[in-house]
């Protein structure tokens, strides 16, 4: 796990006249509109200095942009590459049994998670496990968001989001082995984190559907 300290002023949320006009990189890095991460940026911006875990790969300019926004404290545990890994080589049992263990912080001690598209990637017990220790950290009121894809994942690819401004992310597809190969219905994801409350859920025009969840 990596931890990045980034400390920077916050800047004020921006109007939709100030969002610039994003185009789309071509069809193998589209770029997505979205409606739960500046919802959660906002959330966020009310915390003095929040804690936030990202479940994702390091990605320098996420790095900036969260520290600049928020002035946060950044942990980064990059799940997608661990179940690559597990998965090619027949371990994943060793993967789900390791998430009761894997996280430092205390309980109740995160402002936001960054679940990403790591339940893309992952079988419905592997989740659970993941699930149960995030519930577990995050603090009363803090925030969760999960990019969830509504069609089968390549069982090849797994996806990385960078982000671009407030509203926008880019959609990278990266080498990667999924354990998933059944998407999950919504009620399923959503029984995943029991102990936290649904707060909004999108469905985006790219077949991606966003989770917002808000601790309790």
């Amino acid at each position: 796990m990596f931890e990045l300290l980034k400390w920077g002023a916050r800047r004020p949320d921006t109007s939709d006249e100030d969002v610039p006009q994003v185009s789309s990189a071509g069809l193998d890095e589209p770029v997505v509109s979205s409606k739960a991460f500046p919802k959660m940026l906002t959330l966020l911006s009310r915390v003095p200095a929040p804690v936030l875990l990202d479940l994702g790969p390091v990605t320098g300019g996420n790095v900036d942009f969260l520290g600049d926004r928020l002035g946060c404290k950044l942990f980064i545990d990059d799940i997608c590459a661990d179940v690559d890994r597990h998965t090619r080589a027949g371990t994943l049992d060793q993967l789900t049994a390791g998430f009761a263990t894997r996280f430092r912080h205390d309980p109740a001690s995160v402002d936001g998670v960054l679940c990403w598209n790591v339940l893309d990637v992952l079988e419905k017990e592997p989740a659970r496990a993941l699930a149960k220790q995030i519930v577990r950290l995050v603090r009363p009121g803090g925030v969760v968001i999960a990019m969830i894809r509504t069609t089968s994942p390549e069982p090849s690819q797994w996806t990385r989001y960078e982000i671009i401004d407030e509203r926008h992310l880019r959609v990278r597809r990266l080498p990667g082995v999924s354990t998933r190969r059944e998407t999950l219905p919504n009620r399923d994801i959503v029984r995943l984190f029991d102990g936290l409350t649904l707060a909004e859920s999108f469905l985006l025009k790219s077949n991606i559907r966003e989770l917002l969840l808000r601790g309790s």
